[in-house]
């Protein structure tokens, strides 16, 4: 075993003990009493060897203890809570004894998508995603059939719970996931609100990416003995290299973005805005440049949020501009570059937007540009990283044009989960009327009335051209590009 700090904090005081962490030599997920169907399901999915996050909680978790985690986005935390509440399910009767509160629709879904996957190998493991940006009625009609899972944001959660359509008096364990991004958002009261509704003896475990002073007063309030676990919240320098450009006006930093895309050429990235205005305008402007590129921000509907979010996740997209609150949350494998359009005067938000790039154990790298008056940005990053950073001459980097085009493109159909279609449906009739080889098929979404599917760029016309003038599970349904 590995030695180390663990904090035991309690209502009124924190204690610093030193304790072993439960990290042995394999680091494998069978060191631990997982049940045969989950140990079997994570060898298929070749999850073998533990994240840090995962190594440091899940023994406390699997001991039912309270847990306090901070680990940045992507650190494999929502594998630890799931394994945990997995374990102990009981699926006899459709109690829901499993809370998640996540900040955003987009995280409640993803967080969902994941701990269904750890379920494969269970029987009638039913999970519910409460959010806003569905119509209720759905999700009354939903919960009339049980479930044993609630994934969802606070708001709609606790108005579903008002309305007495919610029954938490069977929940062992309660999880707040990206627990600062929900108090960034205003929910501490509704949070407070939901929590009175629970069993007093239960399991209550926090994660979250930075940890403010808000979160430790939340943790008082809400956890008995919590154990404070702290893992991989810094991002090394050899996986995450970190540009700063200086531009003279505002409007240079387009001209900037055009010659860093064309000089590194990364595959898939964020560009971050300060403003929703300026989020349009970037993609717009990228778009007049033959680049494949979108923007999300607060003002888009929810099916739109959706859309765009699902083809970049789908490598239907070269890059994604967004807002910070409309990037919470998101967890998106293989980024290979974070774009800083504007810097953030908090240099916590700046580690949390670099830290989408550089997961598991990837290289990746991070821009950022600032004008001259805004240089104090700079100077709070570097005191808060504990590090000097080198400001680059835009000068030497040749603008050249930025020719990466997605490998995949999205279809739609107009049918899903309440047309009790499945992904297997979807990729059986897309192979067998589409005429096309599974391996020309990639992620498959399946939501309420809806459902994604990408498909190689080069093949997509005709697998639309096929599907409609056939059918999907003997039903007739409308499809299109994305």
């Amino acid at each position: 075993m590995l030695m180390g700090t663990v904090f035991i904090i309690q209502p009124h005081s924190i204690k610093y003990v030193n304790v072993a962490i439960k990290i042995t030599m394999n680091n494998q997920f069978n060191q631990f009493s997982l049940t045969h169907a989950l140990l079997d399901n994570l060898d298929e999915l070749k999850f073998h060897s533990m994240t840090p996050i995962q190594a440091q909680s899940l023994g406390y978790i699997l001991e039912n203890k309270d847990v306090i985690g901070q680990a940045k986005t992507g650190s494999g935390k929502t594998a630890a809570f799931g394994l945990g509440i997995l374990n102990s399910l009981d699926t006899s009767t459709p109690k829901i004894t499993g809370l998640i509160l996540c900040p955003t629709r987009e995280l409640a879904e993803q967080v969902a998508k994941e701990i269904r996957t750890l379920a494969r190998k269970m029987k009638n493991v039913k999970i519910l995603t409460i959010c806003g940006g569905v119509q209720e009625i759905h999700q009354e009609k939903s919960l009339q059939h049980g479930a044993h899972i609630i994934v969802g944001t606070p708001g709609r959660v606790l108005r579903l719970l008002r309305k007495n359509l919610l029954d938490f008096s069977y929940v062992k364990t309660f999880v707040l996931d990206e627990a600062d991004r929900m108090l960034d958002m205003g929910f501490y009261d509704d949070i407070r609100n939901i929590e009175e509704h629970l069993p007093l003896k239960k399991q209550t475990l926090l994660f979250s990416a930075t940890y403010p002073p808000e979160i430790g007063q939340l943790s008082q309030g809400i956890q008995k003995d919590a154990i404070e676990v702290k893992v991989d919240t810094e991002h090394e320098e050899n996986i995450i290299a970190q540009y700063f450009y200086e531009v003279a006006r505002h409007q240079d930093k387009k001209e900037a973005l055009l010659k860093v895309l064309g000089h590194y050429k990364p595959d898939r990235l964020i560009v971050f805005c300060k403003t929703k205005q300026i989020t349009d305008d970037v993609a717009k402007f990228l778009n007049r440049h033959e680049i494949f590129a979108a923007a999300i921000h607060g003002d888009l509907g929810q099916n739109e949020r959706t859309t765009v979010l699902t083809k970049f996740t789908n490598r239907s997209l070269s890059v994604l501009v967004a807002t910070d609150v409309a990037a919470r949350g998101l967890d998106i494998e293989d980024l290979a570059a974070v774009i800083n359009f504007d810097l953030p005067a908090d240099p916590e938000i700046y580690i949390h937007r670099i830290g989408r790039t550089g997961r598991a154990g990837l290289k990746g790298s991070a821009f950022s540009f600032f004008v001259a008056k805004n240089i104090y940005k700079l100077e709070s990053i570097e005191d808060y990283t504990q590090r000097q950073y080198k400001v680059e001459d835009l000068n030497t980097i040749e603008l050249s044009k930025y020719e990466q085009v997605p490998p995949m493109k999205t279809m739609y159909v107009g049918g899903g989960k309440k047309n009790k279609l499945r992904p297997g449906d979807l990729l059986g009739a897309i192979v067998g009327v589409g005429k096309v080889d599974s391996s020309d098929v990639g992620n498959i979404s399946v939501f309420n009335i809806l459902s994604y599917v990408a498909i190689k760029s080069d093949k997509i016309e005709q697998v639309i051209t096929n599907l409609q003038s056939g059918t999907i599970k003997n039903k007739k349904f409308k499809v299109g590009l994305a």
